[in-house]
């Protein structure tokens, strides 16, 4: 969770470019925020803590690469009404995000999340998303898509069947997320599971992408359902109101549809499109 200063602090502090990353399609840079020093005093003398910097990641709209089903420089308004819709069901998926002005202009500020070494190396296994032999798929995770790898060994692409991840499956579907590869699922050393990049979410029509298609078909837990209902009258009041200078009324209205279809039909979809993933997978 984000303390409120560090929300503050994300809103309206100074952003100084730290790094890059140089994997993403669009302008993803990273960058610090300086925290206000504390005095601590003691029985003899006055001490002063500085605290380490926040990170963030910071997407500026001049950075966002041109597409072709997706109006030029909405995604960094599709990143925070994202995380709203995270916010708004107190499911925590969606880092803390907020739109704002930044040294390259304005842009979307998410803060960074540390996350667990699941590297062979580190020795924690396999990922919450990942690759592996189809005789190899480990207890408690779920096969997704078998194919082939360069060398033609066979491959599947399986996920955890973990809570966490089921609450970002269900998030994906009313988002109408088009783009949830497994790098985009982070497990934070908080013990929570994050998802990030929503830039190529909320749009009005059917784009949903996913590799967590382990659960289609099953039904959706009456706890979240309960959310589900809770957000859909937000829709009509506050939380619509909140999304409205993010997206357009069009897409707010084809978010409610979604909402109130899983509602009334609680069941997690199955694949309808032709490109049922994005790609690449990772």
């Amino acid at each position: 969770m984000t303390a409120p200063d560090d929300l503050d602090l994300l809103t309206t502090a100074e952003l100084t470019i730290v790094g890059r990353v140089v994997q993403a399609s669009n302008a993803t840079l990273v960058c610090e925020i300086s925290r206000p020093e504390t005095e601590t005093e003691t029985e003899t003398e006055t001490e002063t803590d500085t605290a380490a910097p926040l990170r963030c990641v910071y997407k500026p709209v001049r950075g966002e690469q041109p597409l072709w089903d997706f109006p030029d420089g909405t995604l960094a308004g599709r990143e925070v009404a994202s995380y709203r819709v995270s916010e708004a069901l107190g499911w925590g998926v969606v880092p803390t995000t907020v739109l704002r002005d930044g040294p390259v202009g304005p842009g979307m500020v998410q803060r960074w999340i540390d996350t667990v070494d699941r590297r062979p190396e580190a020795g924690d296994g396999i990922d919450l998303v990942d690759i592996c032999r189809p005789d190899l798929v480990p207890d408690g995770y779920l096969p997704v898509l078998r194919g082939h790898d360069e060398t033609g060994e066979e491959i599947t692409l399986v996920h955890a069947d973990d809570p966490r991840l089921h609450r970002m499956a269900v998030l994906d579907v009313i988002l109408n997320n088009a783009d949830r590869k497994g790098g985009h699922v982070l497990e934070g050393l908080d013990g929570a599971v994050y998802g990030v990049d929503h830039g190529l979410a909320m749009h009005r029509e059917n784009k949903l992408r996913t590799v967590l298609w382990g659960w289609a078909g099953d039904p959706i837990g009456a706890d979240l359902v309960a959310d589900l209902e809770r957000v859909l009258e937000a829709l009509g009041g506050s939380l619509g109101d909140e999304l409205a200078p993010l997206v357009t009324d069009a897409e707010i209205d084809a978010l409610r549809r979604r909402v109130r279809s899983l509602v009334e039909r609680p069941v997690m979809p199955a694949p309808t499109s032709s490109r049922p993933l994005p790609w690449p997978a990772f």
